[in-house]
């Protein structure tokens, strides 16, 4: 495999980020992965790092180098991570569970697999156009299809935050995966929290991205979504996947998967403690409060690690 690949999670004007993510690789796998955490100080950040932390797990005990059913695989990660969710909410007596969007996309072989729940989405891009993209689990969404709402009026709309699919809610996650998707040198795949596209013009990511270089164009687009949240900018991750299996050698700085060994694993995914750091102080939370949320989020992922 050949690509180039960006990630960066922003806190934006919120007193602390609740977005996670993490990519990791084999020889013939990739996996990319992002949660946006729902349930107020500290829970909904431990909810995303329970789903990343455990899809990002998961695929390195299964791509040997390569998955057996990428479909599967998805399937049973994000399930088991919304299990792994209530159990540690049960485990320290909450009230609710804490929630978290999640979505979570492979390529091996040059095609790519991805699902997702809640809103946080999957783009595909081919010669500057999005040719494949993730439904929301909203409400707004569904008022969009129906014709009660306009894509501009749903941006702006209160409700649009609310989404009815999730892992660590009360009913089973709503799944959606895609069809498989064969890549082709140039393409682009970019995965993302609604903190992200949500302040973006409809035309925006298309327009940044049509030149297909995301080491360039990402970064811009981080800066505008972040400046058209305004005070209110929410929490904003992405992750672009530029495929560049036939790239020239000297252009690009890309990554080549050819000389790794069959058992080995690159990843970047920032711990628990490290992924706080950035976000204003929070008085009722020490780091003793921080210590044993990473014990209980170890925890909660080995009961499903198996």
């Amino acid at each position: 495999m050949k690509f180039t690949i960006y990630q960066e999670s922003r806190p934006g004007k919120r007193p602390a980020n609740e977005d996670r993510i993490a990519y990791t690789y084999s020889r013939d796998a990739l996996l990319m992965v992002v949660a946006d955490g729902m349930g107020g100080h500290l829970h909904g950040e431990v909810a995303a790092q329970i789903a990343v932390q455990y899809v990002t797990e998961a695929f390195q005990r299964e791509a040997r180098p390569l998955l057996k059913d990428p479909f599967l695989f998805l399937s049973g990660v994000l399930g088991n991570a919304h299990h792994a969710i209530l159990d540690y909410a049960a485990d320290r007596f909450l009230p609710e569970a804490p929630r978290t969007t999640c979505v979570a996309c492979v390529v091996q072989d040059s095609i790519a697999y991805w699902a997702h729940v809640g809103d946080s989405r999957l783009y595909a891009m081919r010669d500057g156009r999005i040719i494949a993209q993730t439904r929301d689990h909203s409400r707004v969404q569904r008022m969009v299809e129906d014709g009660q709402l306009s894509p501009e009026e749903a941006l702006r709309h209160p409700a649009r935050n609310r989404i009815y699919s999730c892992l660590g809610g009360v009913s089973q996650p709503q799944i959606d995966f895609s069809k498989k998707t064969p890549l082709l040198a140039g393409d682009v795949l970019l995965l993302c929290t609604d903190g992200f596209w949500g302040p973006l013009a409809a035309d925006a990511i298309e327009r940044t991205l049509a030149e297909g270089n995301v080491l360039q164009a990402l970064p811009r687009l981080l800066r505008e979504a972040e400046a058209n949240g305004g005070d209110n900018a929410d929490n904003l991750s992405v992750i672009a996947l530029g495929w560049e299996d036939s790239y020239d050698e000297d252009g690009l700085a890309g990554v080549s998967t050819q000389t790794m060994p069959v058992d080995a694993f690159t990843t970047q995914m920032e711990s628990f403690a490290k992924a706080r750091k950035g976000a204003k102080a929070l008085p009722d939370l020490s780091e003793e409060e921080i210590e044993r949320a990473i014990q209980e989020i170890n925890a909660a992922i080995r009961k499903y690690s198996k």
